[in-house]
């Protein structure tokens, strides 16, 4: 974990004025400390950099943050839900698994035989 002035000195280039505000914003969430400056994890500190480049280097207006925050948490929180299906798939018989995968590379109604990507 991390204070404010650790995470300020770790970022470069961003004023602890920035981070503050970033935090009375929502988005970044680090854990309050009774009378002491808020406790930074990882991930928050991870979220920071990427505000941080988000609007220094790539030029994203203020306004947008919160929609490509939103968007990023959505992709990540559905990576892990895949991972999780994954992982029990793979637990299952065999045979269990091979019809999920028929069932997978069937093409939904409607397209036409298009298949699914599988190169990622």
């Amino acid at each position: 974990m991390m204070t404010l002035s650790e995470v300020v000195v770790t970022l470069r280039r961003v004023e602890r004025v920035e981070v503050t505000s970033w935090v009375e914003r929502g988005w970044i969430a680090p854990e309050p400390r009774a009378g002491d400056e808020p406790a930074f994890s990882d991930l928050d500190v991870a979220r920071a950099c990427l505000i941080r480049d988000l609007r220094q280097d790539l030029g994203v207006e203020e306004e947008t943050i919160p929609l490509v925050l939103s968007l990023l948490d959505q992709v990540y929180a559905l990576r892990r839900r895949l991972n999780a299906l994954s992982g029990a798939v793979l637990e299952q018989p065999e045979e269990v698994r091979r019809a999920i995968l028929e069932l997978v590379e069937k093409p939904p109604r409607g397209t036409k035989g298009v298949r699914p990507d599988r190169s990622g």
